[in-house]
């Protein structure tokens, strides 16, 4: 599959350079990130590169279409779906702490959602997961219409430890009105 650069009112989405890596390393830093994502712990330099240098071909393969997030001359985050298979892919997502709280995550997702839907891949099905309590993923999956499904007991490990996952999915066919989430508060 060849990679494609998506643009939004305030944002555009592409595949990262190299001369990203730096950004990519200082976001990933970030408790939250590290807390709620599968980024590598400790985030190394190293990560950063082999992120950059792995995206074109997670790409060629047609495995996942990943961008960062560019909201001006910030790099903002990165989006992209993974497990692109049958039909069916899983979408996941990072900020960078000073990009949070703009609605750049939600307007990434919601183009991504769209490209995933009636782009070359015409998905049926995607899927999102998180660690329980990771509201602030919630809230942009539910802005994006993505419809709750349920608790998996113990799904995510975190070093020692194994932590319960949500899990929401959205249909080609759904309408992306939000809806209520029983783990959401409003």
């Amino acid at each position: 599959m060849e990679p494609v650069t998506l643009r939004t009112a305030r944002l555009v989405l592409e595949l990262p350079a190299e001369a990203d890596i730096d950004a990519i390393t200082a976001a990933c830093q970030d408790p939250a990130v590290q807390r709620f994502t599968t980024v590598p712990k400790p985030y190394a330099r190293k990560d950063a590169e082999d992120f950059v240098r792995l995206i074109p071909e997670w790409w060629a393969a047609g495995s996942a279409a990943t961008w960062v997030i560019r909201s001006g001359e910030m790099l903002a985050g990165a989006v992209g779906l993974a497990q692109i298979d049958d039909g069916a892919a899983d979408i996941g997502y990072w900020m960078a702490p000073g990009a949070r709280g703009q609605g750049i995550v939600s307007e990434a997702v919601r183009a991504v959602v769209e490209w995933g839907f009636e782009g070359p891949l015409h998905l049926h099905r995607i899927g999102w997961r998180a660690v329980a309590g990771n509201e602030a993923s919630a809230r942009t999956a539910r802005s994006a219409g993505f419809r709750y499904e349920g608790t998996m007991r113990e799904a995510f490990r975190h070093g020692e430890h194994r932590d319960d996952g949500w899990i929401a999915g959205l249909l080609a066919s759904d309408d992306r009105t939000p809806v209520e989430w029983p783990v959401l508060a409003g």
